[in-house]
């Protein structure tokens, strides 16, 4: 798939302090990317340096076809950017905002307008667009936030924290606007810190920590390299289960309700594994379960930490 960002060998210190020590991402267009870390991981800075914000010491990137170092203009105006705190103006209008979005955009006083009604209708802030932006919600306002970061119809959005600080209806309106903007075919990176966002939204998952890149892949991938993935086999009666556990030298039973544990990391070819053992015998289990290791255990695995807070210097 084509890359909408390619980095290669990103570096960056503070003074004597290595927050980037070489990483490389690869985030095919249309795909959500998330990238989580611990507090100084790194995260911000990668995010920053993409952003054009500041630069890297050292490394390649490509942004949407345009190179960073050589074409940081073309960079920015196929980007946008949501940050952790609100761009939004408290004291003008949510149509206000976008229309200044719309000006800074250079997109003229007609297409611009026109621009800020269709975002109002995409968003659901038609009947509040008229009241001032400080009266709104919190996830009003992460919507108007979003919405100005699309007025400018960019190809690539970087997302901040997009759900910091929303209750759970706003969070799940807020991720369904993200699932929504990729199958139009925008790409999207995201910094949270909320492990089940990830697992929901991205496509893929990089975990860095201490300014290096420790994995990358799938949420189920980063969960099959954790240990304590299991299938939970329930049998009808003592006997069968008696069988099963025989049969399954390597299973756990559970007399108290007719159960085997069989270490599995959930993957297709585990579970024909194991009913090939099984139908050979001629045992049917009653119920099947498979249990993985979730993005807390990766996490905590994979950094030694159980808390991922966003970098609040670098």
């Amino acid at each position: 798939m084509t890359a909408a960002i390619k980095a290669t060998g990103l570096r960056k210190s503070f003074g004597d302090t290595v927050v980037l020590n070489g990483i490389d991402l690869y985030v095919p267009r249309g795909t959500i990317f998330a990238l989580l870390g611990p507090n100084g991981a790194g995260k911000t800075t990668t995010v920053r340096i993409l952003t054009t914000l500041i630069d890297a010491d050292a490394g390649q990137v490509e942004v949407a076809g345009h190179d960073l170092a050589t074409d940081p203009g073309g960079v920015r105006a196929a980007i946008g950017v949501t940050g952790q705190f609100s761009a939004v103006d408290d004291k003008l209008t949510g149509r206000e905002n976008l229309i200044l979005m719309a000006d800074l955009n250079h997109l003229g006083k007609t297409r611009g307008r026109r621009r800020a009604d269709e975002l109002l209708d995409r968003f659901d802030l038609r009947e509040a667009a008229g009241r001032l932006a400080g009266t709104y919600s919190g996830g009003m306002r992460r919507r108007l936030d979003l919405a100005m970061t699309l007025v400018g119809d960019p190809q690539v959005i970087f997302l901040d924290e997009p759900t910091t600080g929303l209750d759970p209806r706003s969070r799940r309106t807020m991720w369904q606007s993200i699932e929504d903007l990729v199958a139009g075919g925008v790409t999207v990176l995201l910094t949270t810190q909320y492990l089940d966002e990830a697992d929901r939204l991205a496509d893929q998952i990089a975990v860095l920590d201490r300014g290096r890149l420790v994995a990358q892949g799938s949420a189920q991938e980063l969960k099959r390299r954790v240990p304590g993935g299991h299938i939970r086999l329930r049998f009808g009666d003592p006997t069968t289960l008696g069988r099963a556990a025989h049969v399954l030298d390597d299973a756990v039973a559970r007399d108290e309700d007719l159960s085997l544990r069989v270490p599995g990391d959930g993957s297709v070819q585990a579970l024909r594994d194991l009913l090939d053992r099984l139908d050979a015998t001629g045992l049917r289990p009653e119920e099947l379960q498979v249990h993985t290791p979730d993005l807390d255990d990766v996490f905590l695995a994979l950094t030694g930490r159980t808390d991922t807070p966003q970098e609040t210097s670098r």
